[in-house]
């Protein structure tokens, strides 16, 4: 997931209902805390909302796609997919359940990794040229995020940058069926939704109630086309999910298990999967995938996504990658403020840390990420991958307004930032 919104700093934040303004899903303290304190207590709420579509998970559950989105109410789905999907045919057996419920779908597949801009706008003329009352996606988050800029212009009246930001989307939006076909990004699960605006070269967000699916349904079948180096790359992505979620500032116990299931899972069959070397190791992440996105939709993330943005957006690149570039600088950036909560990430990870101080437990942990990183054939710095020296001051500055730094344990500063930028060539 990716990010342009800025961040408010010293105030108390409510999520809202789209559907009820008065109601409040979450509360977020986005106060800084002062450099190398520890992380604070959360502050008592009266409600807490824990956010998520209907789930279906299992081998051959895309079967179930057909009467998922009739039960829904529609009668013409869009589907939206990529050719990648098409060539590895899922969506030819996707189309063949849809038709068997009785429905009449159409298919939108020019979407590219890190979805652009025009690329919703021109999927959204398909929409309505089609008359489709119910959005089905079938990919990657590319392809998932796609599909919900479409549902969000199809009831809501302007550009689909100008929704960028926190519950910026106020009419609801059509029914929607997300199936992922990679094993990291949780977009099938979140209430983000990533763009890139092509102009100025940057990832915008989009936060909100309103864009958590209504169906989620999840094949470990359709990760068996993955390619190899796409499974890393979101393999990553979702064992950054889990250590972001786990020591954010809106962490709660609900998401705590998730996250750390999320990180267990990741560390014992990333190598595996990627390697081809267990045919359970792919069922493993399907659902480490699952974990860690309901875990990040309700606690946010931290700096690894908000810098990890700022890369992707100048350069085009894989963001789980670069996650898995940056992800072990900032565990120990990030140790310094909130150390306890390091030791039971790396004893998720199966590291020795019981009875070991927090910041010993997080070098240990940040070593582990960096080896899995290695394991899979992860660059050693963002240099590899395009970064050059002078782009940093920039991307540090994009960093501080980036909305998923709000909920970093640790409040940092440009020079800061740079510093990690740098530590991470």
């Amino acid at each position: 997931m990716g990010a342009s919104m800025t961040k408010a700093r010293s105030v108390e934040t409510a999520r809202r209902s789209p559907d009820d303004p008065t109601v409040p899903t979450a509360t977020l303290r986005t106060t800084p805390i002062a450099h190398g304190a520890p992380i604070p207590e959360r502050d008592e709420v009266g409600l807490l909302k824990f956010q998520a579509p209907e789930v279906v998970f299992g081998h051959d559950s895309l079967a179930e796609a057909g009467h998922a989105t009739a039960r829904l109410g529609g009668q013409r789905p869009l589907v939206v997919t990529d050719p990648g999907i098409i060539e590895a045919g899922w969506l030819d057996e996707l189309i063949m359940h849809l038709r068997e419920a009785g429905l009449r779908p159409s298919v939108w597949s020019q979407v590219s990794p890190n979805p652009k801009d025009h690329e919703i706008r021109a999927a959204h003329e398909h929409y309505c040229a089609t008359g489709s009352d119910v959005i089905v996606a079938l990919g990657g988050g590319s392809c998932i995020d796609a599909a919900k800029g479409v549902a969000v212009l199809s009831s809501n009246d302007g550009d689909i940058l100008s929704f960028a930001g926190l519950d910026k989307v106020r009419n609801p939006i059509p029914p929607t069926v997300m199936i992922p076909t990679t094993s990291g990004t949780g977009a099938d699960v979140s209430q983000f939704c990533i763009v890139t605006d092509t102009a100025r070269s940057v990832k915008v967000t989009m936060i909100g109630r309103a864009l958590v699916p209504d169906v989620s349904i999840t094949d470990p079948r359709l990760l068996s086309t993955m390619p190899d180096d796409l499974g890393a790359s979101t393999g990553l992505d979702a064992l950054t999910h889990g250590v972001e979620a786990f020591v954010s500032l809106a962490h709660n116990p609900l998401t705590d298990m998730h996250a750390l299931a999320a990180v267990r899972l990741v560390t014992g069959n990333l190598q595996q999967m990627v390697s081809r070397q267990a045919e359970q190791a792919r069922q493993q992440m399907a659902q480490a995938s699952l974990n860690a996105g309901l875990a990040f939709t309700n606690a946010i993330l931290g700096a690894t996504h908000a810098m990890s943005h700022q890369v992707g957006g100048l350069l085009d690149a894989p963001h789980g990658l670069i996650n898995g570039v940056l992800l072990p600088h900032v565990i120990r950036f990030n140790a310094r403020a909130a150390p306890e909560r390091f030791v039971d990430l790396a004893l998720a990870a199966g590291l020795p840390a019981h009875g070991m101080p927090g910041l010993e437990a997080a070098e240990l942990l940040a070593e582990r990420v960096r080896a899995l990183a290695d394991e899979v054939g992860v660059p050693k710095g963002l240099r590899a991958l395009g970064v050059t020296e002078e782009q940093l001051p920039e991307m540090a500055q994009g960093t501080l307004d980036d909305a998923c730094l709000t909920t970093n344990p640790r409040s940092s500063s440009a020079a800061e930032i740079e510093s990690l930028f740098r530590a991470a060539l």
